[in-house]
């Protein structure tokens, strides 16, 4: 059913503090511009109910699949996802209506007793479950012990030793988006540089995804767009789609809007990185803000030609 401008709105998202948050913020922000009640609407996906590795279960779309499912079906009326789980594909039937304002893309370090990254021993245990930055904290050549880890965000934080607090872990390797959303900022020991660790593409983006059908709803969401934070996402992704690599390959991605000498342009720096942090490859490319997509895939064409293919298939 079509919504109108007073009828409720329902906002299909995961049950975890962080997507609810994220959600939430979402709601309030259509409610807030459109006069529009919605409610959240709790889906759990196959990523929140296995313990595996999201490598192992397939990558790219476990956290989104059951809420897409709730939305072509009607369920609901809109979804809220963390824009770097999506799959590159387009889903048939359902459109990214809107991509609201970004947070800081940049990954974090939690680590014991306020340390920093280049402050940590050699052998020092760091978890993440990214094979992204698995790569390329190897690459540092900093002599670390990475562990991989699942669970959310408090999980995470809580396997944090130091001070007395008996965690398994030296740190934790989270992006500074999802602890900026909870109010956890205070946790964060150092943000890391995009130098030394490069984000993954879309990291720090909400999509807000309805049904291509309903109008309505499609113009309520077009309320919250955000031109910037738009082309920055459709380049880091084109990147990632042109590199026929998911979320689950060691591909890094961060565009960024400066001002231009004829006006807006986007800087746009990418990486692909051997999962044994053996080699890498990075570029970078400048463009207008309307041609973000060929932007994204000119520069993986390049890193194709400089040996990607060959960096993303090296196994640990």
């Amino acid at each position: 059913m079509t919504a109108t401008v007073t009828s409720t709105l329902r906002l299909g998202t995961r049950g975890s503090a962080l997507a609810r948050t994220q959600s939430q913020a979402v709601a309030d922000a259509i409610t807030a511009a459109t006069g529009t009640p919605v409610e959240l609407v709790p889906i759990v996906t196959e990523g929140d109910r296995s313990a595996e590795a999201i490598a192992e279960l397939g990558g790219t779309g476990v956290f989104v699949a059951a809420i897409r499912r709730a939305l072509a079906e009607g369920s609901v009326d809109l979804a809220v996802h963390s824009y770097k789980d999506l799959p590159t594909l387009a889903e048939p039937g359902l459109i990214i209506a809107a991509v609201p304002g970004r947070e800081d893309p940049r990954d974090a370090l939690v680590a014991r007793d306020g340390l920093t990254l280049g402050e940590l021993p050699a052998g020092s245990r760091i978890g993440t479950g990214a094979p992204r930055r698995v790569a390329q904290l190897r690459a540092l050549g900093l002599g670390l012990d990475i562990v991989p880890i699942r669970g959310n965000v408090d999980t995470r934080l809580g396997r944090v030793g130091g001070r007395g607090a008996p965690g398994d872990l030296d740190a934790v390797v989270l992006a500074r988006a999802g602890l900026a959303r909870l109010g956890r900022l205070d946790a964060i020991t150092e943000t890391l540089d995009p130098l030394q660790v490069l984000p993954a593409p879309a990291q720090g983006a909400l999509a807000v995804e309805c049904r291509t059908s309903d109008a309505r709803t499609r113009e309520l969401l077009g309320r919250l767009e955000d031109v910037s934070a738009r082309a920055c996402v459709v380049a880091e992704r084109s990147t990632l789609a042109a590199l026929e690599a998911g979320c689950s390959a060691p591909v890094a991605a961060y565009a960024e809007v400066a001002e231009g000498e004829t006006g807006p342009e986007l800087f746009l720096r990418a990486s692909v990185t051997a999962i044994d942090g053996s080699d890498a490859v990075r570029g970078s490319a400048t463009g207008p803000l309307l041609e973000a997509a060929a932007l994204g895939r000119a520069l993986a064409t390049e890193l194709l030609d400089r040996g990607a293919a060959e960096l993303m298939a090296v196994t640990p």
